[in-house]
């Protein structure tokens, strides 16, 4: 099912079948002709015999006459005399007409109908043979009357040879092998211009595809390459109008926080500090969102492990209930920062909001396709089900326990989402049945 879905393997079908289904005709057609040629070619030698014959006949005496009709059958031909007052008031065939014009006018020649004596005395094996029986009577110079008996000619079709099997069998293994190059020929650029729009949504800076190949292909591949140029343009000018505004904000909030702490009202001066910290936290989670965006980070040789395991240590050493449980041991081509970013982000997520998080770490395989999973789950309440996936959207925050009470700016699990994709992954969520949330982050491993 998988060849048929796929245009290579569609492409291949049809070039076979094409070709063999032509082949096939041309054969057919050409064996056709054939038989036809090969026919012609008999009616005309059993037209020359029975000329020959009749013409000896004639030349030789009366009295030599039954002597030599003994060797008659021996030419497919089989003669008897007949008295001089038997006539014949049937039709002409093909085949009586034909031996009338090579005879001459001075011979008689009349058909006899197909169910006359003559054939329906043959022999039962010699009826089935291909061809039909011809009777004819011919009267010679001297009037003499004769019954000539053609009998059907012999074309059974000859068995197969085994060296026609084989070569049968070489030719349709060449067809097959030439459709196979083709539809792979046709398809190979498609592929290319797939994998590059998946390699595309993992990395925008990825480098241009080469510009070659038919004028359809090096069309659509100028094309794809105009498109990222644009695309990545778009994402830095937003990446960087992000990373502007937020970086500035930072010196004017700096100055503002210190001068509130000339404030002489406690009350008031905490209330302040306190909108100037939410708005600090904006500040840099606003940074963090522009980073994520941004993947210009190399990639290099990561152990997943060792990660993972520092990550929770670092948790742990801040107080945080975290405990971490599993092992790949498998290095992968990651980055490191933006990819510690995301875990952090998610485990401090479970933590602020489910008050502790379970780290596990599992692997498994997908279509061929090695996947490293990272289970983080909590003890908090949950989230709505219509919620799970809104949670992604920038600044968005459930209306209970994930409020900007808790700090939260909504950006958290977008940062977190934004670095999964780049790796090729995926972060998904969904409510344990025992309570709490789990959260899972799907990686592909791809070897160092």
């Amino acid at each position: 099912m998988t060849i048929i879905k796929s245009m290579s393997g569609r492409i291949f079908g049809i070039l076979l079948l094409g070709v063999v289904s032509s082949t096939a005709l041309t054969w057919w057609l050409a064996f056709g002709e054939r038989q036809k040629t090969i026919e012609q070619f008999r009616d005309s030698r059993a037209v020359e015999r029975a000329e020959q014959l009749l013409l000896a006949m004639d030349a030789l005496p009366a009295a030599n006459r039954d002597a030599f009709l003994a060797t008659a059958p021996r030419l497919g031909l089989r003669v008897t005399t007949l008295p001089a007052e038997v006539s014949n008031e049937g039709p002409r065939s093909a085949y009586a007409a034909a031996l009338s014009e090579r005879l001459g006018k001075t011979f008689q020649v009349f058909s006899l109908p197909p169910e006359s004596e003559g054939c329906l005395s043959l022999p039962a094996e010699t009826t089935a043979l291909k061809g039909t029986c011809e009777e004819l009577i011919i009267k010679l110079h001297d009037s003499t009357t004769l019954r000539l008996t053609v009998l059907p000619p012999r074309g059974p079709l000859p068995p197969l040879r085994p060296d026609f099997i084989f070569y049968l069998f070489l030719f349709l293994s060449s067809i097959a092998v030439l459709a196979f190059l083709v539809s792979r020929m046709t398809v190979k650029p498609l592929r290319q211009l797939a994998q590059a729009a998946t390699d595309l949504g993992k990395d925008i800076n990825r480098p241009a595809l080469p510009e070659v190949g038919t004028t359809e292909i090096l069309q659509a591949t100028k094309a794809f390459n105009s498109m990222q140029g644009r695309i990545r343009q778009h994402i830095q000018q937003r990446t960087h109008m992000l990373a502007a505004i937020t970086h500035d904000l930072q010196t004017p909030l700096t100055r503002l926080r210190l001068r509130l702490e000339k404030v002489g009202d406690t009350e008031l001066r905490d209330k302040l500090i306190g909108d100037l910290s939410a708005m600090q936290t904006m500040v840099k989670e606003g940074l963090d969102l522009a980073r994520s965006m941004d993947n210009n980070e190399s990639l290099r040789p990561l152990d997943l492990d060792s990660l993972l395991d520092s990550v929770c240590a670092d948790a742990a050493d801040a107080g945080q209930e975290v405990s971490f449980n599993g092992k790949s041991g498998i290095t992968v081509m990651a980055r490191p920062q933006a990819l510690r970013r995301c875990l952090t982000n998610l485990i401090d997520n479970a933590v602020k909001y489910g008050h502790h998080a379970k780290v596990t770490l599992e692997t498994s395989s997908d279509t061929g396709i090695k996947l490293m999973h990272v289970f983080i789950r909590d003890g908090g309440a949950g989230i709505p089900a219509d919620q799970l996936q809104k949670v992604f959207e920038p600044f968005y925050r459930t209306e209970t326990s994930r409020s900007r009470d808790t700090g939260g700016t909504g950006l958290g699990l977008t940062i977190a989402q934004n670095i999964a994709q780049q790796h090729g992954g995926s972060v998904q969520l969904a409510n344990l049945s025992e309570g709490g949330l789990e959260v899972k982050l799907t990686l592909p491993a791809k070897p160092a």
